[in-house]
């Protein structure tokens, strides 16, 4: 779970850094050419930027595929998951803060030190009782693969962004099919 925070916190920054105009690539940076001597593909276009609508809209429907989340229990778990977002989200603006500017000296490094471990726990009393929340509208065994599915998520994105920037999960539903003999996972019960 802890590589979860970082994966959060990490594209919070980005999110934030997006959001006020930073980090935005050349065009053609960070493209991908089909074959040697090929010009990149959207070589001279202006690459796509990061919505974070469309990111949630991505998240929601990777984790209800994944987790094989029927609508009905997708309307009702979504909007818990965006609470706990919120909530989340305010801890990392605050973690975010501390990472500035290195305090001058060893009492404020270590002040630094304790605030980050007790954002941290924060993080973590979040998370259990928004699972005790999850666990009330579905079952355990989607919640575990909701959670895997969420995980798995960030990380495709976090590689993607690493390949080519905004257009992160290209071929994500691809990939995923592929891997599944082109079928989606078939789930017995809840």
């Amino acid at each position: 779970m802890k590589r979860l925070t970082t994966i959060l916190f990490t594209l919070l920054i980005a999110t934030a850094g997006m959001a006020q105009g930073f980090g935005q690539r050349p065009q053609g940076f960070g493209q991908h050419s089909q074959g040697f001597g090929q010009r990149p593909q959207g070589f001279g276009q202006q690459p796509q930027k990061f919505s974070p609508e469309k990111f949630q809209a991505d998240l929601e429907q990777f984790i209800t595929k994944e987790a094989c989340l029927t609508p009905q229990e997708a309307a009702k778990f979504f909007p818990i998951y965006k609470e706990m977002q919120a909530k989340q989200r305010t801890v990392y603006e605050r973690q975010r803060q501390l990472g500035f500017g290195k305090p001058a000296d060893e009492k404020g490094c270590e002040k630094n030190i304790r605030q980050r471990d007790e954002y941290d726990l924060e993080l973590k009393r979040i998370q259990q009782t928004y699972h005790n929340k999850f666990l009330s509208v579905i079952s355990a065994s989607k919640l575990y693969d909701v959670l895997n599915a969420e995980d798995r998520f960030h990380r495709q994105m976090l590689r993607g962004w690493n390949q080519g920037g905004p257009q992160m999960m290209r071929g994500w539903n691809q990939r995923n099919q592929n891997q599944q003999g082109g079928q989606g996972k078939k789930r017995d019960g809840k």
